[in-house]
């Protein structure tokens, strides 16, 4: 009778990128009595690993690496003489910390974050016709960025809202600053598209081509 040996009859591979017959190795180097015998077997097994991924052999802490490999491997038993300290089931098993993304809070996303730093600046000016030009610029800027959100109108009045909101009632227009027409601003964004989708269609002339002119 002819037993055939299934993957579902075997032990589960720890680590497959280094197959059955590695981890057949360093389970039999477990069983081998003399300390002494399983070092030098360890450091064999370690040799073959390292062979096995040779694009790795430049790195300074390859060899500490394929040291936890091994110990992994074995399920923490393998007790052996090592350069490296073998890891603990805690510190294999923990996971790692989560990254602290910076959350910025946003009031009007469609006027981008950076606009909460220009507005910003805008107060520390002085009073006079230098902050009045920046405000009446900023003021601009908001309804051309509220425009391309595919809005197809705005009224001035909204944009003097969230200028008043987004600088705390620190940065308003005065009576005689005018925005652009919502006209003009959309007939402007539509000739940058359309000059944008005109140089796309056409493909790039190669050095032969321009040579040929």
């Amino acid at each position: 009778i002819i037993y055939m040996d299934y993957n579902t009859s075997r032990n589960k591979l720890v680590i497959r990128e280094y197959g059955r017959n590695l981890q057949k190795m360093i389970e039999h180097v477990i069983t081998i009595e003399d300390r002494e015998k399983r070092t030098e077997m360890a450091n064999f097994i370690v040799n073959v690993m390292a062979q096995m991924n040779p694009q790795n052999k430049d790195f300074g802490d390859v060899r500490h690496k394929l040291w936890d490999h091994l110990h992994i491997i074995s399920n923490f038993k393998l007790d052996v003489e090592s350069q490296f300290p073998p890891p603990t089931p805690k510190e294999v098993n923990q996971k790692p910390k989560g990254l602290d993304y910076r959350r910025n809070n946003i009031r009007y996303r469609h006027y981008g974050k950076n606009l909460s730093m220009i507005i910003e600046k805008a107060i520390e000016y002085e009073d006079g016709e230098e902050k009045d030009a920046l405000i009446q610029a900023i003021a601009n800027h908001m309804k051309k960025s509220y425009l391309n959100w595919n809005r197809d109108s705005v009224n001035d009045e909204l944009i003097i809202e969230h200028l008043k909101v987004l600088s705390k009632d620190r940065l308003q227009l005065t009576d005689d600053m005018r925005l652009h027409h919502t006209n003009d601003i959309l007939a402007r964004n539509r000739k940058k598209k359309h000059k944008k989708d005109s140089n796309s269609s056409y493909p790039r002339r190669g050095k032969k081509d321009r040579d040929k002119r």
